[in-house]
């Protein structure tokens, strides 16, 4: 959570701009009131040109408690510093604590007794997100890339109990392999996609979707039998389970530009669909040894087009247009998950990637 207050926290440093290098839109507002279903992002992109610089002129307010965090009903105010701006909060009623009463009775044997439990305080709305979590909630929690064989020689369900094929909630599994790990929760997971680099032709990465997770009841031998608690989609005898990696799930992020020079393409749009748009999730060809990393933005380029060159009779292809941006939000060893959060025309796979 804090990384997402770091995503409004530089608001607070002064950039020093020329009216031809400003940072701000020309139709900015001087204020505006934040509404539920906001996001960092969209609030930013009202005042900025590019809506990741917003950190760079963040003004936390030392007298507000968490001034990081963003409510429902806090206004966001525009002023300037010796020429450079700067945006800053004022607390709205949505965004003040709540102060539980510390005086409870309680009974202890033929008595009541005076405790004092300690007080806790709490916000009476939620502070907004930075990006729309809705569209990248599934890959947040549930989902990997591992290597070739890893699923393959996992642990796989043998049966359930009668004839059944499908399982759902509840339900007691057998299932055999060699455990390796003795956990008591496992992940199922189902084979997914195969990433190929499109430039290269190298395999990326093999996709686990997790559909859903059992807790063990016991063990012997090979065969530990297991309950089903929870599931995405019915889950099937073949399935493979895996101890389930703990993530660290932020609500926000903290957009940047990447420390390397990137330049990829992307590979494919998730959910079963092939346009890229606004709140698509693509999958990128970098990745952690490219120096890409969560929180990483890059600029989407459409391939120019090709026309033909009259004076020479050649056939020539121009140059490549900025036509979007995207945050990643997924990073492993060799490529990316990313959500596009601006696009100017649609976009399409094979489209190039790069440093913003």
């Amino acid at each position: 959570m804090k990384k997402s207050l770091a995503f409004l926290m530089m608001l607070l440093v002064c950039l020093t701009v020329s009216a031809e290098e400003s940072i701000l839109r020309e139709d900015h507002p001087d204020q505006y009131i934040v509404r539920e279903g906001d996001t960092l992002w969209e609030i930013a992109s009202m005042f900025l040109t590019d809506a990741w610089l917003w950190p760079e002129i963040w003004h936390v307010n030392p007298r507000i408690e968490n001034p990081h965090l963003i409510y429902p009903g806090d206004e966001i105010v525009l002023s300037y510093v010796e020429g450079a701006p700067r945006l800053s909060v004022n607390r709205g009623e949505a965004s003040r604590t709540v102060r539980l009463g510390p005086e409870q009775r309680v009974r202890k044997g033929d008595r009541f007794v005076k405790v004092e439990p300690k007080i806790r305080v709490s916000a009476l709305a939620n502070a907004i997100p930075a990006i729309p979590l809705d569209a990248i909630a599934n890959l947040l929690t549930t989902g990997s890339i591992v290597e070739q064989y890893r699923l393959a020689e996992a642990p796989y369900i043998l049966s359930g109990t009668g004839d059944r094929l499908l399982f759902g909630p509840g339900d007691q599994l057998y299932a055999r392999g060699n455990w390796g790990e003795d956990t008591s929760v496992y992940g199922i997971f189902r084979k997914g996609n195969v990433y190929i680099d499109p430039e290269t032709s190298e395999v990326l990465g093999f996709e686990a979707i997790q559909v859903g997770a059992a807790r063990v009841e016991s063990r012997e031998r090979d065969i530990v039998t297991l309950q089903l608690t929870q599931v995405t989609e019915d889950v099937r005898i073949g399935d493979r389970l895996m101890a389930t990696e703990e993530q660290r799930v932020e609500s926000t992020f903290f957009p940047k530009p990447p420390k390397r020079d990137v330049n990829g393409v992307i590979m494919t749009v998730l959910g079963g669909v092939t346009q890229v748009g606004r709140n698509s999730v693509v999958a990128v060809n970098r990745g952690l040894t490219s120096g890409l990393d969560v929180g990483d933005v890059l600029a989407v380029y459409k391939s120019g087009n090709i026309t033909r060159d009259r004076e020479r009779g050649e056939r020539v292809r121009l140059p490549a247009e900025r036509a979007g941006l995207l945050m990643i939000f997924r990073s492993f060893e060799k490529m990316s998950y990313g959500l596009v959060l601006q696009t100017e025309e649609p976009l399409r796979v094979g489209d190039v990637v790069r440093n913003p």
